[in-house]
């Protein structure tokens, strides 16, 4: 495997509807989902910083916009973007609705509802 197809694995899933993200959600045991809106530029913002979180823990991110499924508004309790929302054998297990937050910040977030050691 080439490094570059190794570090694109570890790109965020961008996901258009509630069926692609169940089934993100159905094959990886642990994933953090980003719910975001177009134009929202806190939301832009974090899309890298979720990358590099993405390759430094090896957790899966995926990338949902509720204004394309407005099923997953009430179905994920979203009332602000970006929400951040770790799922765990599809469960939802934390949730980190803050605004802006720092690769640091998500890493803490996750060692702290996750053993990544």
């Amino acid at each position: 495997m080439s490094t570059e197809t190794r570090s694109d694995a570890r790109k965020p899933i961008r996901v258009a509807d509630g069926d692609e993200l169940r089934d993100v959600l159905d094959s990886h045991d642990t994933v953090l989902v980003e719910f975001y809106t177009k134009g929202c530029a806190l939301c832009q913002a974090i899309e890298p910083v979720l990358g590099n979180v993405a390759r430094e823990t090896g957790v899966t991110v995926a990338m949902a916009n509720p204004g394309d499924d407005v099923r997953l508004i009430d179905e994920w309790n979203v009332s602000s973007a970006p929400t951040l929302v770790l799922v765990v054998d599809g469960e939802e297990v934390a949730r980190l609705a803050e605004g802006f937050q720092g690769g640091d910040d998500i890493e803490a977030f996750l060692d702290e509802h996750l053993d990544l050691d």
